[in-house]
């Protein structure tokens, strides 16, 4: 489980000692939050496998930061921490994107468990999405349920997958042009044109008028 990294997100002190210590074991790193602004901030500014989070916190609470997370980054695994007697919010936070919890109290041995199960959970359907073909239709799916950021992680590992394909091209030109990035968007749709100079979608969607009030539903996918 080498470079994986977690991120514990606990206004309890103790409780972010405690999974820090209980987890190195996994040979994990382990970041921690005090709070939920705390936590999206560490969110921006390094790369999470999964994030361990209490729904109970002063000022911005875990829901708002799991809604947070699944809108940023529906990629990372979020793993509640919920205290006895809180099994309606638990099932709300599976509703919105959580993958798994955890009661208080809990022993190391029981969170080293369910951690180590989720991030093999990880691995296997990483491996699942290795080929090109499934890149495109994660792609898309993430479009649209309006994740962009993770539609363009995956755009960028298909054309890495296979660097002689047009569809990742065409898919990253949707996206830039989505973003407003014009300029971009049409160097995308060319790239995939001198690829496969039969690739319909790349040429209708570089000879589109462009009106973005329209909506991008109207751009071909392919």
């Amino acid at each position: 489980m080498a470079n994986q990294r977690i991120l514990v997100v606990d206004d309890e002190k103790n409780i972010r000692l405690t999974v820090t210590q209980a987890l190195q074991a996994l040979g994990v790193e382990v970041r921690s939050a005090g709070n939920g602004q705390e936590a999206l901030q560490k969110l921006e500014e390094s790369e999470f496998s999964l994030i361990l989070l209490d729904l109970k916190m002063p000022g911005m609470d875990g829901f708002e930061v799991l809604r947070r997370v699944v809108e940023m980054r529906p990629d990372i695994r979020v793993i509640i921490i919920s205290a006895y007697g809180t099994v309606e919010k638990v099932v709300e936070a599976m509703k919105l994107g959580a993958v798994d919890f955890i009661q208080k109290p809990f022993t190391p041995q029981e969170l080293r468990e369910i951690v180590a199960e989720v991030l093999d959970r990880n691995k296997v359907e990483a491996a699942q999405v290795a080929d090109y073909e499934s890149h495109l239709k994660l792609i898309k799916r993430c479009m649209n349920d309006r994740h962009f950021e993770a539609a363009m992680a995956h755009a960028k590992q298909a054309v890495g997958t296979d660097p002689t394909r047009p569809e990742a091209f065409n898919l990253m030109g949707v996206l830039f042009e989505i973003a407003g990035n014009t300029v971009e968007a049409m160097k995308n749709y060319r790239v995939a044109i001198d690829l496969d100079p039969t690739y319909e979608p790349a040429w209708q969607n570089l000879n589109r008028p462009k009106k973005p009030s329209k909506g991008w539903q109207e751009i071909n996918l392919g």
